[in-house]
C-alpha cells in the first residue's frame, strides 16, 4: 500500500491527546461521585460489565477517527481487476525468414497455432484483430469477436519475402482508431543498419523521443511477432514511437531458436537471426513487455502468460473512499450503542 499524501499523517498526534483528555474527564467524574454517599453500593449496582460497556462507543469513535484522519492520506493498493481492453491487434509477420524449419514444420506453422490457441482462450468480450506484415502491411481481419472469422483470418497466412516490422506497428494502430494513411504515414523506407552499423533504431537520441503518456490507453493493445530484422518499411523505432504517444502498449515476441536458421530464398541460402534489439526497444518505447520464444512451446507459454494478464490485470486504486465509509460506519456504531446503553451521545 502507498500514500499519495503521507505528510497528513501528522494529524494521528490528535489520537493520544484524545485519549488523555478522556482518561482525565473519567477521573473528575469519579472524584465527583465519591462526595455522594454509600458509592460502594452504587458501584455494586452497576457491576463490572456495566462499567466496561460504558467506554464502547468512546473506543469506537477513536478508531473511527483514526482511520478518517488515515483516508485523507489517500491510501492506494495494487489490485488485481478484470481487464478493460477491448480490443486486441495480432501483428505477425509473415516474411520469407518464417519458412525456416528449425521449428517444425515451419516457423509460420508454429506461430498460426500458437496465435489460434490463443485467440480461443481469451474472452468472448474482446475484439481481435490481425495484421500481417512483410515486404508491406495489411488488415487480414479488422477487429470482431467472432473467433472463427479470426481463426480462418490467421490460418490464410503464408510466407512471403521481406519484413517491414514499422510498417506492421502503424497498419496496426490505424486499426485501433480508425485513422486514414495521413495520420499515420509511412514515411521513406528504412535500411536494415543505421550508422556506423548500429542496430536499426538505435541511432536516434532519446531526448528526442515525445511521448504523451505512454501505456495509458487502456482500450488496445498489440501483440507483435516477428522472427526477424527488418529490412523493409518504416523505421520500428519510429512506429513505436507513434503508439507511445497514442499510450497503446506494444508487447513484442521474438519468435526464432537463439542460432537462427536457414531458409533458401532466390536460389540462395540466406541465414536468418532474430533482432532483439529491436524488439526489446519497442516493448520498452511503449511501455509493454518483451519475450523470447526459442521453440514452439515456448510461444505458447508466452501466449498463455499474455491471456492471463490481459483477462485480470493489476490497478494501483484509490481507496480513500473504502477506509472513509468504514469510519463513517464505527461512527454510526458508537453513536447507536451509546444511545442504547446510557441514552446519550459518545
Amino acid at each position: 500500500m502507498t500514500l499519495f499524501s503521507p505528510n497528513m499523517l501528522w494529524l494521528l498526534t490528535i489520537l493520544p491527546l484524545l485519549v488523555l483528555g478522556y482518561v482525565l474527564m473519567l477521573r473528575r467524574q469519579n472524584k465527583r461521585a465519591m462526595r455522594y454517599a454509600y458509592v460502594g453500593m452504587v458501584k455494586a449496582a452497576v457491576g463490572p460489565g456495566t462499567r466496561i460497556r460504558r467506554h464502547i462507543p468512546p473506543a469506537l469513535f477513536l478508531v473511527a477517527l483514526g482511520i478518517a484522519i488515515f483516508s485523507i492520506t489517500r491510501p492506494a493498493a495494487v489490485i488485481t481487476l478484470p481487464s478493460q481492453r477491448e480490443t486486441i491487434i495480432l501483428a505477425m509477420d509473415v516474411s520469407g525468414s518464417m519458412r525456416a524449419t528449425d521449428m517444425e514444420p515451419m516457423r509460420i506453422s508454429a506461430a498460426q497455432s500458437a496465435a489460434i490457441e490463443f485467440v480461443r482462450e481469451l474472452p468472448i468480450s474482446a475484439r481481435i484483430g490481425v495484421v500481417a506484415f512483410s515486404s508491406n502491411a495489411m488488415t487480414v481481419q479488422r477487429p470482431t469477436d467472432n473467433i472463427e472469422d479470426i481463426v480462418t483470418a490467421i490460418s490464410r497466412l503464408a510466407p512471403q519475402r521481406y519484413t517491414a516490422m514499422g510498417s506492421g506497428i502503424l497498419t496496426s494502430l490505424k486499426d485501433i482508431f480508425q485513422q486514414g494513411d495521413e495520420d499515420l504515414s509511412e514515411g521513406p523506407p528504412a535500411d536494415i543498419l543505421g550508422p556506423r552499423g548500429a542496430p536499426l533504431g538505435e541511432a536516434p537520441p532519446e531526448e528526442d523521443v515525445k511521448i504523451v503518456a505512454p501505456g495509458s490507453y487502456t482500450s488496445a493493445i498489440i501483440i507483435l511477432l516477428t522472427d526477424g530484422q527488418t529490412n523493409m518499411g518504416t523505421d520500428p523505432i519510429r512506429a513505436a514511437k507513434e503508439a507511445a504517444k497514442k499510450g497503446v502498449r506494444i508487447y513484442t515476441v521474438g519468435f526464432g531458436s537463439e542460432q537462427g536458421g536457414v531458409i533458401n530464398f532466390e536460389g540462395h541460402r540466406t541465414h536468418v537471426k532474430l533482432d532483439e534489439f529491436t524488439l526489446r526497444k519497442v516493448a520498452e518505447i511503449t511501455r509493454g513487455e518483451y519475450f523470447r520464444a526459442g521453440n514452439r512451446q515456448e510461444l505458447k507459454n508466452i501466449y498463455t502468460k499474455l491471456t492471463k494478464q490481459l483477462v485480470m490485470e493489476e490497478h494501483q486504486t484509490e481507496m480513500t473512499g473504502i477506509f472513509a465509509g468504514l469510519a463513517a460506519l464505527l461512527v454510526i456504531l458508537a453513536a447507536g450503542l451509546s444511545l442504547k446503553w446510557t441514552n446519550r451521545f459518545v
